[in-house]
């Protein structure tokens, strides 16, 4: 049995299964398995730290992997942006023909990427914004819940709500996202609406996945309560692994502190210093609730392939055999 969706046969890939960007973690090790376990991976484009090295990361991917992956861009509202042009160009340049975007006002970039021939894949938290993008021309939405590990937007409703709702009014195909990690997930996803699930707590908790093992340990170790949302009083909310770190900006925030006050503690690098050393309190970092469901550590494509097979047993058996003819 093969789960073929419309997000299959519009991306060219086997399995309805996306890993989408994630800073410091997206690069070509994780990407490239992902790709050969036949579902779709995507580069993080702002984890390189200029666009030339982009295109060597690109080059590198390519040399690991013949089947498609993307690239992830997420436009920030920024004082000094990064020269999102010449990261839209490196990408464009190196051949990539399907783009994860993500953010801030995306118009301009959808446009650039289209007139290459660049399908889009717009991720959003919310409706509303998803039938934005539909109307800028992307091919596809990836729909975030409130579950989600990084920014939930502010309406907090969660998938079980929020992907039948964008089923309903959007006519481009739907990823569903936030929450997703084992094939239960995945079939509840396709009978909500969507044509296939986007993955990321659960693709760090992979072998390939470039971070220390103590994150994927404390992953596996963690229950669904293990996640804290920092920056709700700044209108920026961020759902990050509950700890020592993510502790001291609420505590902060409960005070009434401004950013400034914690800036410090959350800045990217000592976040990914963290990854880097295993120091799971040295600074914030991404996970959501989905860690519940994570038992184990597998390789990727033990990961896909079990849940690809656990899928068509869940429809072929226990679906099935509900229904009284």
């Amino acid at each position: 049995m093969v789960l073929k969706t419309r997000f299959t046969e519009a991306f060219g890939v086997e399995h309805p299964i996306a890993q989408g960007g994630m800073q410091w973690v997206g690069t070509a090790e994780l990407v490239s398995a992902v790709a050969n376990a036949g579902a779709l991976g995507f580069l993080t484009g702002l984890t390189q730290p200029t666009p030339e090295a982009l295109a060597k990361e690109i080059a590198r991917t390519r040399e690991m992997t013949h089947k498609p992956f993307g690239v992830n861009l997420t436009i920030l509202p920024s004082i000094n942006p990064p020269p999102y042009a010449e990261y839209r160009a490196a990408i464009i340049e190196s051949g990539i023909k399907v783009v994860e975007t993500a953010g801030y006002k995306p118009q301009e970039h959808i446009d650039h990427f289209k007139a290459h021939g660049v399908k889009i894949i717009h991720k959003c938290t919310a409706v509303r914004h998803a039938l934005s993008a539909e109307r800028m021309g992307v091919d596809a939405i990836s729909i975030d819940g409130f579950e989600c590990a990084g920014h939930p937007g502010e309406d907090d409703i969660p998938g079980l709500i929020l992907i039948p709702a964008a089923a309903d009014k959007l006519s481009v195909p739907i990823l569903a996202s936030g929450g997703f990690g084992d094939a239960r997930g995945l079939v509840a996803a396709l009978a909500l609406g969507a044509d296939g699930v986007n993955m990321g707590t659960r693709f760090c908790a992979t072998k390939e996945a470039p971070i220390h093992d103590a994150f994927k340990q404390a992953m596996v170790e963690n229950d669904e309560r293990a996640t804290d949302i920092i920056f709700r009083t700044y209108r920026n909310s961020a759902r990050v692994a509950k700890n020592a770190i993510s502790q001291q900006v609420i505590a902060a925030e409960k005070e009434g502190r401004p950013f400034e006050d914690v800036a410090h503690l959350v800045k990217g690098v000592r976040g990914r210093e963290g990854l880097a050393t295993g120091d799971t309190d040295h600074g914030i970092w991404t996970a959501g609730m989905v860690q519940g469901l994570i038992h184990d550590v597998p390789s990727v494509q033990e990961l896909v392939d079990r849940i690809i097979e656990e899928a068509e047993d869940l429809i072929r058996q226990r679906l099935a055999a509900l229904v009284s003819r």
